[in-house]
């Protein structure tokens, strides 16, 4: 599998991650040991988790398989930390609970380190530089090489960013961004990606295949065994079920169909090869999902195709977004 610098970096990561969100709750051992050996196999290197997928289970689940399947040194693990389940504090940023989170989630993977350690999401309540400081010290102690953000909106992005580059001490210069990123959400090219790029900081796309929608198997029906059926997963794909939605799914099987291909590969190679992105995470069921998704490293897509699944799915940009002399 092709591999591509993080950002502004000299970190080196598969264009492909294989992320976690499921396991432990979702995905047993047997198939979350699947999965990771054929990534490895595959060329893979990016394993994406969190604090707080499956309440801990999936870095515990990560860690197991580690060194029994994989040997550490060939996977590059990134964590996040800062979401927290209380209904009243959603996020916390402070640089307590940031640490304890990350020394916590070394024990869970058992590691002494983690390659890229991510901020999961912004927490108004705690000055930012607090929480930049937390990176910094993890960096500084070895227990993080890495670092990145999650969640950010443009302001929040640029504003870290420009801070971690700044004069007067030690800081850890922030490596990437993970958003959701797909043909069913382009958000983050009003603002995000530009700042990302500018500031030098690689994209990971979350959701790149629209939570599952991209592939076409919502088109008719909800399978039974889709996420779209489950009562806790439901609420996630619901909202890339209208009208909107349905044309560009139309459009992604209509160019799958002209180039022999998969509607998960044409959606997955649109992603994978916009301007700014280093690795879409993509997460499976099973190690057949994943095959799935890993055939897509033979696939490029087109120049003409590439345009006009950029047009169906095109966001409205306005002012301030838009260049203000063309309006």
């Amino acid at each position: 599998m092709e591999q591509r610098h993080l950002g502004r970096t000299g970190l080196r990561v598969s264009r492909i991650g294989l992320g976690t969100l499921t396991w432990g709750r979702d995905t047993e051992e047997h198939d979350a040991a699947d999965q990771l050996k054929a990534f490895w196999e595959a060329g893979g290197t990016l394993i994406d988790t969190a604090d707080v997928y499956g309440g801990g289970e999936a870095e515990y689940l990560l860690g197991r398989l580690v060194e029994r399947l994989v040997p550490r040194r060939d996977l590059v693990i990134a964590t996040k930390a800062g979401s927290v389940p209380d209904p009243d504090r959603r996020v916390d940023g402070s640089r307590g609970h940031l640490l304890a989170a990350l020394d916590a989630s070394l024990a869970r993977l058992g590691t002494d380190y983690v390659d890229l350690w991510q901020v999961h999401a912004f927490d108004p309540d705690t000055p930012l530089e607090e929480t930049l400081q937390a990176l910094d010290i993890a960096v500084a102690s070895g227990r993080a090489r890495y670092v990145g953000v999650s969640n950010f909106c443009g302001w929040q992005l640029a504003k870290a960013a420009t801070w971690q580059l700044g004069p007067g001490g030690a800081r850890a210069r922030l490596a990437s961004t993970q958003m959701e990123y797909s043909l069913l959400q382009r958000g983050v090219e009003r603002e995000v990606l530009p700042a990302a790029r500018d500031l030098g900081l690689g994209l990971l796309p979350s959701s790149p295949l629209g939570r599952g929608v991209l592939t076409g198997k919502y088109r008719h029906a909800t399978p039974s065994d889709s996420r779209g059926a489950s009562d806790r997963l439901a609420p996630f794909v619901e909202p890339y079920l209208d009208d909107s939605a349905t044309r560009i799914v139309d459009a992604v099987i209509t160019a799958a169909d002209g180039l022999a291909a998969t509607p998960l590969q044409v959606a997955l190679a649109w992603v994978r090869d916009r301007p700014g992105v280093v690795a879409p995470v993509v997460g499976a069921r099973n190690a057949q999902q994943l095959a799935a998704a890993l055939s897509v490293e033979t696939l490029s897509l087109p120049d003409e195709i590439r345009r006009a699944l950029d047009d169906v799915s095109a966001p409205v940009h306005r002012y301030p977004d838009q260049d203000w002399s063309t309006l």
